[in-house]
């Protein structure tokens, strides 16, 4: 029963265009799943959605200039999972089927899982935390499902350390070919014969079929993994590194992103083990945010 539930969320009908990133849904739902955790009823409304989805799209989706949250709260109902009500005979978008955001606001549509899914999540607690981990597993990467969960209200209702695990091979060849060092900062911390605080990071996700390879991966502290995985800094064509202008702070702004601002990041052992142009253009497109701080003489 459980699997057949998974993977109609598994299967959601996203947007595509090329490899840009569309998690517009999966943000929208895990919201709903926060909510239902929380105690909220089946059918939410709207008006009550398009802020706190606006913000989420704004912290984890794709760098844009606008974000509509009218689109997924709207389109979901395409998937069998979704349902609205009070949406009949609204007035469409030109061009569009989409209903226009202030329609949605002024018949104060609400949205929410299908009876049978809410029925489903309310009689087995274990299955709200399975939709939400798959969910997460189909769109970002590991090093942001802690800070998705906190933002929707999930963090108390998932267990981190039970989730599930990718292969260490592409981890061990990859922090082998920066001979366990971080590619930025050059951490090389040790206990017990383990390296400690450093991680692969694919330079195009694995959610967006960035593969399983060397030159689509770099060796970085867990703090520089965070960061690149949020779009705060990010790389050159020529592998130096770029520092977003969105990113503020003091301290920890200077020590750990300006101080290496416009520095070329640490080579691997081998040229063709270099990060690939191609995979980097994906990261700049679809994570970097805003534009690169300029660097100062």
């Amino acid at each position: 029963m459980n699997s057949s539930i998974l993977g109609k969320f598994r299967n959601l009908k996203v947007w595509q265009r090329g490899d840009e990133r569309a998690p517009h849904k999966p943000l929208l739902l895990l919201l709903a799943l926060g909510r239902y955790a929380a105690g909220s009823n089946r059918l939410i409304k709207y008006s009550e959605i398009d802020k706190p989805l606006k913000e989420l799209l704004e912290l984890f989706g794709p760098p844009r200039k606008s974000f509509h949250s009218e689109y997924p709260f709207w389109r979901l109902q395409n998937d069998g999972i979704w349902e609205l009500e009070n949406a009949e005979g609204l007035e469409a978008r030109v061009g569009q089927t989409d209903a226009k955001k202030s329609e949605l606001i002024r018949h104060a549509v609400s949205g929410g899982l299908t009876t049978d899914l809410f029925t489903a999540i309310q009689n087995d607690k274990t299955l709200l935390k399975q939709i939400a981990a798959e969910l997460l597993d189909c769109s970002f990467p590991e090093s942001l499902h802690q800070d998705i969960l906190e933002s929707v209200g999930l963090l108390d209702a998932i267990e981190l350390s039970q989730r599930r695990k990718r292969d260490p091979k592409f981890r061990e060849m990859v922090l082998q070919a920066y001979e366990y060092r971080c590619a930025i900062c050059g951490l090389d911390l040790r206990m017990g014969g383990r390296e400690l605080g450093l991680e692969a990071a694919h330079i195009k996700w694995h959610q967006a079929r960035g593969p399983d390879v060397i030159e689509n991966g770099l060796s970085l502290c867990s703090l520089h993994h965070k960061l690149f995985d949020r779009g705060a800094i990010g790389l050159s064509d020529k592998h130096f590194l770029l520092v977003s202008e969105s990113v503020h702070g003091t301290e920890g702004l200077s020590n750990w992103l300006l101080t290496h601002l416009g520095n070329p990041i640490r080579k691997p052992q081998r040229t063709e083990y270099a990060p690939s142009v191609e995979f980097i253009a994906w990261h700049r497109k679809e994570v970097f945010r805003s534009s690169p701080r300029i660097v100062m003489s």
